[in-house]
């Protein structure tokens, strides 16, 4: 012990867990006091990291306030059945970790912590948290799962920083209207296995939530508003009493998991077949058919319908491959619906008339085999849409919209890298050459467009050379690059250290570096459909910023499938546990 505490001096870290410890040594609460005989005093620091966690400690003395630098106390996994009031005294403490204990009461004081940024108490006997937690305005992660707990307090809009909340497994009814509104930095709320019977109408001032979780709750609808969480990505909702899904949810374009197992639902509405899913969960539920909508759904890799009385799908359709059904939903849509499109010219005057007071212009899914001149004339124009068309090259007339900022080229028939015009729009932030029969793109192409935030090259088999200058587009946040022929990671996408989605689904890639743990800001990375056997443990090391991470469709042997399918926090945290100690 006499070593530890020295070492502790030396360095302000002191980790005493796993040592069967039935009290903190006296010698922790005056560390400074203790100096021995060889060390200089004036070379000793104060205590700012002490770990005590997988211990016996039945108390914490009040003597924790000679300890007032400490930034991170961890006494989690303990015996503890209150905190001491001199908790509120540790002025500088910003993580806190009180998990796994018996402790029924959190004391007022911990209101004057003011710089506290991480509170775990989950898993302990908490009937209710304390006003006073709305004074750490700093607070951004708040886990109190497996207590007791019937109302958060209404004094925590205060925590306006708040980006995770994990109230998993408590007595909630509710929650209340101003206190989602006020979280709008919110990316991930577990508020499952409550008693919640319904969910407010603000959750749609959530733009930035990236994972939601109430399943296994008496929820009984979801409000229009869904359609504002437009950064959504993982939705659990199954357990609950939804008899009826909002079309708006239809919306979510970046939802990828949508779990709706074990509810009364009668139909899946046309207007959630909008969406891009990957997972969907509709099993046990009431359903006796599905749109035929639902087959444009391509992207769709698992779809559960077991335990509803479908009565127009055959059984070996419901419990074949989901392609097989999407492809017999398909053939079921009419042509006259494919066909209706009013004439093109009306169409396009009508969009261009519109587009000098929005700014923005849409010819999408129009036939179109050239760009119309009605483009470049509808003045400071700062988005085009000509996805679903069947043009072949960009004129250059087009150079002059020098306010365009997103250009959108998806499903056409664009061979060359329009470069010459790209050179002149230096304002662009967003460029999608998604699914066309693109030839390499020249070593020097990305330089052009430099401020770009958003790429998406996805299904240009032959556009990448051999070692795309990557490093050319330092803002870029979001890149797709599926079915590319990738059969490796670009090395110079570890160096985008902006980006937060990174789309690499549907090649040939093998393995994965660890380098990708630079990549400090990524809160999507999309990997299903590939050939990878295994996964760096480094990758662990994203789980803070990463919030989604697909994997299906790859021959991973080194996970266990338990772990899989428990999501991406799970995978993680294995990845993590994996790595050597430091």
């Amino acid at each position: 012990m006499d070593r530890l505490l020295k070492a502790a001096r030396a360095s302000g870290s002191l980790n005493l867990s796993n040592r069967s410890l039935r009290d903190v040594p006296v010698e922790v609460y005056r560390s400074l006091d203790a100096v021995g005989e060889g060390e200089n005093w004036w070379e000793a620091v104060e205590l700012q990291k002490l770990i005590l966690a997988h211990n016996n400690i039945e108390v914490l003395k009040e003597d924790l306030r000679n300890l007032p630098s400490l930034t991170v106390l961890n006494v989690s996994h303990n015996k503890l059945t209150d905190l001491p009031a001199a908790i509120g005294q540790l002025s500088m403490l910003k993580l806190l970790d009180v998990s796994h204990n018996s402790i029924a009461v959190i004391p007022e004081e911990i209101g004057s912590v003011a710089s506290l940024v991480k509170f775990d108490c989950s898993s302990n006997q908490i009937k209710e948290l304390p006003c006073s937690l709305g004074r750490c305005s700093a607070l951004s992660e708040l886990k109190a799962s497996n207590n007791f707990i019937a109302s958060l307090p209404e004094d925590l809009t205060n925590c306006s920083k708040l980006a995770k909340l994990d109230v998993e497994g408590n007595k909630l009814t509710a929650l209340s209207d101003n206190l989602v509104a006020s979280w709008t930095m919110l990316t991930e709320l577990n508020a499952s296995k409550n008693l919640l019977s319904g969910m407010p109408e603000s959750i749609g001032c959530l733009s930035r939530l990236i994972r939601l979780d109430l399943h296994q709750n008496r929820i009984s609808s979801i409000p229009p508003s869904i359609n504002g969480c437009s950064s959504l990505a993982e939705f659990y909702m199954g357990n609950n009493a939804l008899s009826v899904l909002p079309e708006e949810i239809g919306a979510l374009s970046r939802l990828g998991t949508l779990d709706l197992h074990s509810n009364q639902l009668k139909e899946f509405p046309v207007g959630a077949c909008k969406l891009c899913l990957s997972v969907l969960d509709l099993s046990n539920n009431s359903l006796t058919g599905l749109p035929a909508e639902l087959g444009k759904m391509t992207t769709l890799r698992k779809l559960l319908l077991a335990g509803n009385p479908l009565r127009t799908l055959r059984s070996s359709l419901v419990s074949g491959p989901t392609a097989a059904l999407l492809r017999y939903l398909r053939s079921r849509l009419s042509e006259a619906e494919e066909a209706k499109t009013p004439a093109k010219e009306e169409i396009v005057t009508k969009a261009a008339r519109l587009s000098l007071t929005s700014k923005e212009l849409s010819l999408e899914g129009m036939g179109l085999s050239v760009v119309p001149p009605e483009v470049w004339e509808s003045g400071e124009i700062i988005k085009v849409n000509l996805s679903r068309n069947s043009i072949q090259e960009l004129p250059d007339e087009l150079s002059s919209c020098l306010s365009l900022q997103t250009l959108i080229l998806s499903r056409n028939n664009i061979k060359d890298w329009p470069v010459a015009v790209l050179k002149s729009l230096s304002n662009l932030i967003c460029l999608k050459l998604d699914n066309n029969p693109l030839r390499q793109i020249p070593s020097d192409g990305l330089q052009a467009i430099s401020m770009l935030q958003i790429l998406d090259l996805s299904g240009n088999a032959a556009s990448l050379p051999e070692n795309p200058s990557f490093s050319s587009l330092p803002h870029l946040k979001e890149l797709y690059l599926r079915r590319t022929q990738l059969r490796e990671v670009p090395s110079e996408i570890m160096s985008l250290s902006q980006l937060q989605i990174l789309a690499l689904s549907q090649n040939s890639l093998q393995s994965i570096p660890e380098g990708l743990k630079s990549l400090t800001s990524l809160t999507e990375l999309d990997l299903s459909d590939n050939n990878i056997s295994a996964l760096p443990p480094e990758l662990g090391l994203l789980e803070p910023s990463l919030q989604v991470l697909r994997l299906d469709g790859n021959p991973l042997r080194s996970i266990r499938r338990t772990i899989l399918d428990k999501g991406t926090k799970a995978v993680l945290k294995y990845l993590r546990d994996k790595l050597p100690d430091q």
